[in-house]
């Protein structure tokens, strides 16, 4: 419903008002665990600043319409963009909500399909691309994700992610901490590999900083150790694996003097740490956020599933496993033969590469700034702020005050949305039906929920299926979208069934064969059992094996090899990365008074030396820049981050005008994303790359 967890839980309702939310003590899967954002999601639904009926802005403002009105002139605009500039004149923009229930996931795949531009993007390339892309190259599905056992493992190894903040990330873990504790408690280990201090790495048995976007680095020299003294042994995956010489090969040419530099780790280190983790009874490495959206996140990515591989801890009890979700995504792809596809086609300006149909978020901007054939001219976002979430926000700001119709889909009037031409009000929380259809494929153990809405929605406002459906439905009707009549069909199918017996049939056609009234019997959820090996009849590559070295993988190495023997950071300046907070969901949480009351959370963490450096203390003020902005902010002093880093949480920035978000307004802070640059991406997959040079001096 906010999160990747999918905890359970439990709500107090009075005369059809929600009045409390808890952890579900008898969820089978989570436990009782919740967090802070569980319990101010009566807050979002109550608030007065939430949009509820249809707003069409003007010269004078915003004025609310009636449905009909707004999706006659949504559809109306949108088409007529279409016909007169091509299909790909219009651009959609999806947010990570689309992937917290079915509702929105079914209907947004619907939508995707009818609208038919290209110009697709989504926060899949400010997060996990990188990852889905290993999975596609290397077995052949970009659902395909290995999922830490952690439950059984006896040493976790963590990159670049800290999920006692995220509540795990590609890897639905609820009540992750006692997870973590309970690892521990049996005798096994946890190691973090982080630039900063996590709150992860505090719970730890051991932290070890790196230098920002030294990971792939790192991985090579730890499959150097593992290869030069004899602790490969892949195991039964060896069977149906092509390229193990080939990447043994790959690993001799990086040693870990070779690498140590560029990791900002000891050779010694690096040696110490392949032998623990490949002599471990159970061994996996997890990498997420912070491995993704870096400068080689596609080589980590990789590296990281290779890793598991040799060392005999993939597909296997306490490795990375593959789960068996009750409504299978995958499989299902499969059936439609639909596995994804990557360079099929570019960006504009720059000729990014697509992935599985969507193109890099960080070249929005400029799709739409950049004059000529071909320019974005109108603009669907749903669920997404990416004004404050994508690279170099005041740029795309500015690009959207360019378009000719920008129709939004949201809770409010953001950042992203007060741009808009039209925002599309749409339910929240307990007032929709839930079943996690995406995030249970991530799951830590194999588990099923459903749960029905509790209570009715708002007059002016509708489900996220309804929207996305009768939009897409208006859109074709005006002569917009793809005309291909198959589309029409599936749209007045779906319509007629609805989002619950479409789920109904996706739990019936899956491996558990469960269905809605199943589910029904067991509203606390259902256990189904712990993660499975499961290759290789899981395997989506055409001959069912394992490609360990992709070709496109491999020939990024050379860019690699270059940064290694590159020259060092400039002198004076900082890397500044971004971080997660428990109380913070994104940008779209800000207005709840209960989780932005209290000590201040926006702050520049920077270390001790570097404060000193610069004439920075804890409690003052700094002024940061970088090539394509400059913000000021409080300072706070912490050796838990490293030399030469500092880190800004993401998601924040409520001062720009136009927004109507009291609370958040009031608790403004600045936008990382004013700092981070469009330009600094993965060159393999277009990935922003928000570790970003800057400059830091007391503010005067």
């Amino acid at each position: 419903m906010l999160c990747e967890a999918a905890c359970g839980i439990a709500v107090d309702l009075e005369g059809g008002r929600v009045t409390q939310v808890r952890g579900d003590r008898d969820d089978p899967f989570s436990r009782g665990h919740v967090c802070p954002k569980a319990a101010a999601i009566p807050d979002v639904m109550a608030d007065p600043d939430r949009i509820r009926e249809p707003l069409r802005r003007s010269e004078t403002g915003f004025a609310s319409v009636s449905w009909k009105e707004a999706l006659a002139e949504a559809a109306g605009r949108l088409a007529e963009i279409q016909r007169r500039h091509g299909r790909d004149a219009v651009a959609v923009y999806l947010g990570n909500p689309t992937a917290h229930g079915h509702e929105a996931l079914l209907g947004a795949a619907l939508f995707l399909r009818a609208i038919g531009t290209r110009a697709r993007f989504s926060a899949q390339s400010v997060d996990q691309l990188p990852q889905s892309l290993a999975a596609f190259e290397m077995l052949g599905h970009a659902l395909l994700l290995p999922v830490p056992d952690v439950d059984r493992t006896a040493f976790l190894l963590v990159l670049g992610a800290n999920p006692l903040a995220s509540n795990g990330s590609l890897m639905t873990a609820p009540g992750i901490a006692a997870r973590l504790e309970a690892l521990r408690a049996r005798g096994g280990q946890v190691v973090v590999v982080d630039p900063r201090r996590t709150e992860t790495a505090r719970l730890a048995d051991r932290h070890i900083p790196i230098r920002p976007g030294g990971d792939a680095a790192l991985l090579l020299g730890l499959l150097n150790v593992v290869f030069a003294e004899g602790l490969a042994r892949p195991g039964r995956v060896a069977a149906f694996t092509d390229g193990l010489d080939r990447l043994e090969a790959i690993a001799r040419r990086f040693p870990p003097e070779r690498v140590a530099p560029r990791a900002g780790i000891a050779a010694d280190a690096i040696r110490d740490l392949a032998r623990e983790f490949a002599g471990a009874p159970s061994a996996v490495c997890y990498g997420r956020v912070g491995v993704s959206t870096q400068e080689f996140g596609g080589l980590a990515s990789w590296l990281i599933v290779a890793l598991n591989l040799v060392t005999g801890n993939l597909d296997r009890p306490g490795g990375a496993m593959f789960t068996t979700p009750a409504a299978d995504l995958v499989a299902l792809q499969a059936r439609l033969g639909s596995p994804g596809g990557f360079a099929r086609y570019g960006t504009r300006v720059r000729g990014l590469p697509e992935f599985a149909g969507e193109l890099p978020a960080a070249a929005l901007a400029e799709e739409i700034d950049t004059p000529g054939e071909g320019r974005v001219r109108a603009l669907v976002t749903f669920a997404g702020n990416p004004v404050l979430s994508t690279p170099n926000g005041g740029r795309l700001e500015r690009a959207l005050g360019q378009l000719d119709f920008m129709v939004s889909i949201d809770l409010y009037r953001n950042e992203t949305t007060r741009h808009a031409h039209l925002i599309l009000p749409v339910a929240f929380g307990l007032e929709r039906a839930q079943y996690d259809l995406a995030l249970y494929a991530l799951s830590v153990r194999n588990a099923a929920r459903f749960a029905p809405a509790l209570v009715d929605p708002p007059p002016g406002v509708r489900r996220d299926w309804d929207v996305l459906t009768l939009l897409a439905i208006a859109l074709r009707r005006r002569g917009g979208g793809s005309r291909r009549r198959s589309i029409g069909v599936a749209l007045r199918v779906a319509r007629a069934l609805g989002p619950r017996r479409l789920l109904d049939f996706l739990l019936r056609l899956g491996p558990h064969h469960l269905s809605l009234a199943a589910l029904a019997r067991s509203p606390h959820g259902v256990d189904l059992g712990p993660l499975e090996p499961r290759l290789p009849g899981r395997l989506h590559t055409p001959d069912r094996r394992i490609r360990l070295v992709p070709e496109r993988l491999e020939g990024d190495l050379a860019r690699l090899e270059g940064a290694l023997d590159g020259p060092p950071p400039a002198p004076g300046r900082l890397v500044l990365l971004g971080r997660r907070q428990l109380r913070s969901n994104n940008s779209w949480m800000h207005n709840s008074e209960r989780l932005v009351k209290g000590r201040p959370a926006f702050t520049l963490l920077i270390h001790p030396d570097d404060a000193a450096a610069r004439g920075l203390t804890s409690g003052g003020e700094a002024v940061v820049t970088s090539r394509v902005g400059t913000i000021r902010v409080p300072v706070d002093v912490s050796d838990e981050m490293m030399p030469g880093v500092a880190s800004l949480p993401h998601g924040w920035g409520h001062a720009r005008p136009g927004i109507a978000l009291g609370v958040a307004s009031a608790h403004a802070g600045a936008s990382l994303n004013d700092l981070t640059d469009d330009e600094r991406i993965d060159a393999l997959c277009g990935t922003a790359d928000f570790a970003v040079d800057v400059a830091v001096e007391p503010a005067r």
